[in-house]
């Protein structure tokens, strides 16, 4: 008779770790109370929600980053009451992911000062140009700053606390 041969697990990680899962639950919470504070703006949907996206992307991984970010926006949103119809809150939401995603990957390949720069310019600039359908380029034009200085705080943060927490070596 033959031997049976044991079967080898998988010992790949599971992305949805108890670990990571209250990670992401803790930046989760970072972004709500982040979503109530305001950066007086036109639509009242800019906070401080996405500098824990940002920083989780960086320090944990970029979909852990795109996830925290994107539910960050949604409780913004939320807060002031979806001011731009859930649907187009959901596609922002998209964005914000996409924009932590390429914050992260911009960090690994050119330096943490590029990245930020681009994920200023994708959040602050290229964002506003979701105000064209509602409202045309006056509605772009008067969000941009507003969101610029919102994307620049968010940015920074998340930057320097990333930079500061990578040097104590507790991740």
């Amino acid at each position: 008779m033959s031997q049976v041969q044991p079967v080898k697990e998988d010992l790949k990680p599971v992305f949805w770790s108890a670990k990571r899962i209250a990670i992401m639950a803790i930046f989760i919470a970072l972004s709500y109370v982040g979503s109530l504070i305001k950066i007086p703006s036109p639509l009242g949907t800019i906070g401080l929600d996405s500098a824990p996206g940002f920083f989780s992307a960086l320090a944990f991984g970029a979909w852990e980053g795109a996830i925290i970010i994107a539910i960050g926006h949604l409780f913004t949103a939320a807060v002031v009451g979806f001011p731009l119809t859930i649907p187009m809150h959901l596609f922002i939401a998209a964005l914000m992911a996409l924009w932590a995603l390429t914050f992260r990957w911009v960090n690994q390949k050119l330096g943490l000062i590029p990245a930020m720069i681009v994920a200023i310019f994708l959040n602050g600039v290229v964002s506003s140009f979701t105000m064209l359908p509602a409202g045309g380029m006056g509605a772009v034009l008067g969000l941009m700053p507003f969101l610029v200085l919102g994307s620049v705080i968010n940015v920074v943060v998340s930057g320097l606390a990333y930079k500061a927490l990578k040097k104590s070596r507790l991740f």
